[in-house]
């Protein structure tokens, strides 16, 4: 999705500042949640490296980088300042090492579900209150929906995105703790290139960007449907 996917659709006004003010939400709070997960894990495992680098706060300032915030606006996908962990300081590194991987996706899921939780209870209450989308009212209505909706699409995709395991995303860490260290040092060597090599399929390979659209769709999806469960009772 994105700003580019929005004016590709021909998005409305309200679609444009709805999405730039939902990335902003992520960018101010979802994205350093994410990072401090990581860094609160890694902490109560034993590695005191994220608190002595000042990562382990939930000020924006020590997490944002620019090309992460422009990803985001643009495409949808970005990544923060990875938290540096100290694996010689768990008690099991290579579990650990994961666990602390999953703690920053896993806090994304959790917001996007509230996200979808909220937009249908907001949804429920002006159908039963009989609210008419006509007018100023219906308007900031409408605006909450689409705020609610990208918060969840954005950090779903922000999930999704983390999972993929490529150096140096989440998913590589969960990937050191499935592979023997002889192979995962040598696939960290190329760190950089396999993450550009990421970046240019995500902008450039429609299969690669629909494959993600696809995950990223069936768990929205999934959300929508628990979230509603309670409501279908009425």
């Amino acid at each position: 999705m994105g700003l580019i996917g929005i004016f590709a659709h021909r998005g409305s006004l309200l679609e444009i500042v709805s999405y730039l003010f939902s990335v902003a939400i992520v960018l101010l709070i979802a994205m350093p949640v994410h990072e401090y997960s990581h860094g609160f894990i890694a902490t109560k495992l034993g590695d005191p490296t994220p608190r002595y680098q000042g990562r382990l706060t939930l000020n924006p300032k020590a997490h944002l980088d620019y090309f992460g915030i422009l990803s985001m606006i643009l495409v949808g996908f970005g990544a923060a300042r990875p938290v540096s962990v100290d694996s010689r300081y768990f008690e099991k590194p290579k579990r650990d090492m994961a666990l602390v991987a999953l703690a920053g996706p896993v806090s994304n899921l959790i917001i996007g579900f509230i996200a979808v939780l909220l937009h249908v209870v907001i949804n429920f209450v002006v159908g039963a209150v009989g609210i008419i989308a006509y007018g100023y009212l219906g308007i900031v209505f409408t605006l909450i929906g689409y705020i609610l909706f990208y918060i969840a699409m954005l950090n779903i995709n922000l999930a999704v995105f983390n999972f993929i395991p490529i150096p140096p995303l989440d998913g590589s860490k969960i990937l050191f703790a499935l592979l023997p260290d002889r192979f995962y040092w040598k696939i960290m060597r190329y760190e950089r290139i396999f993450y550009f090599v990421l970046l240019f399929l995500i902008f450039f390979s429609g299969t690669f960007s629909n494959i993600l659209s696809s995950v990223i769709g069936s768990i929205l999806n999934l959300f929508y449907f628990v979230a509603g469960l309670p409501f279908t009772l009425f």
